[in-house]
């Protein structure tokens, strides 16, 4: 029986670059909720984004934000998973020498930045409205531990990847996020291990968990459910950790909720 429902947002709930939440979705979420299901958000995006974006239902979902390095439900703080301090401060040390790469620096609820580059900065404040606070000195100015890192390239994610991956993956987990993004992540801490903490403190069992996802920062928590789903234009390979492929969350959530019986 379906307890649980989490789906990853930017190619996957959000599709062809959509900037918000199709409205049906919300009432999809009130209806799985009068049957006592609970939905979940779970984005590489920042917890009060997240917020935002589902904002007639906030109060009535639960959230794993920064690619897992962040569980929150009714305003409490589930799981957190931390950079360690000179792991972190090395990190960016090494993107600070590339001119061409865009950083955010997440703490729980303020994502910092280093970067000068106006378009960078309109597309954080005004077109993904994250809490962004701009900064010079990451060793000075931030003063709460960093759960995640994120770079952003607009050359695309190939080289800088690779770059990355290449200096930093014995020490912490480097993944793709999206198209342009590469993110850091706290080694213990990914959307599958917040999802097993959500289900551990909602007291449900995995099997009963249902799941979207496109890439592969979205892996841990496909192979956690019991059911899962890779949209039908993830990244290559993602439909093997996947137990179905879908071209539309709506759809899928639709297809639950006509087997539901009435209230």
């Amino acid at each position: 029986m379906v307890k649980l429902i989490a789906s990853d947002l930017d190619g996957t709930l959000l599709q062809n670059g959509a900037r918000d939440v199709n409205s049906i979705v919300f009432d999809q979420i009130r209806t799985l909720k009068e049957h006592g299901i609970m939905f979940a958000a779970a984005s590489g995006r920042q917890y009060l984004n997240l917020r935002r974006l589902f904002t007639p239902v906030q109060d009535d979902i639960a959230y794993i934000a920064e690619n897992g390095s962040l569980c929150i439900y009714n305003e409490e703080t589930i799981s957190k998973g931390i950079i360690e301090q000179d792991l972190a401060y090395r990190i960016l040390d090494e993107v600070a020498r590339y001119p061409q790469y865009n950083c955010i620096i997440s703490g729980e609820r303020v994502c910092y930045s280093t970067s000068k580059n106006p378009e960078f900065y309109n597309h954080m404040v005004n077109v993904i409205k994250n809490h962004m606070k701009f900064i010079d000195d990451p060793k000075s100015e931030i003063p709460e531990p960093i759960l995640k890192i994120a770079v952003c390239d607009y050359n695309g994610t190939d080289a800088c990847e690779k770059h990355l991956k290449e200096m930093f993956s014995s020490d912490i987990k480097v993944v793709t996020s999206g198209n342009l993004w590469v993110d850091f992540i706290c080694p213990t801490a990914n959307k599958g291990s917040a999802l097993k903490n959500l289900l551990d403190h909602l007291h449900i069992d995995a099997k009963d968990c249902v799941v979207f996802g496109d890439q592969y920062n979205d892996v841990e928590m496909l192979k956690t459910a019991g059911t899962s789903y890779a949209m039908a234009n993830a990244a290559p390979g993602i439909d093997k950790y996947a137990t179905h492929v879908t071209d539309s969350v709506e759809k899928v959530l639709q297809q639950i909720i006509d087997e539901l019986p009435a209230v």
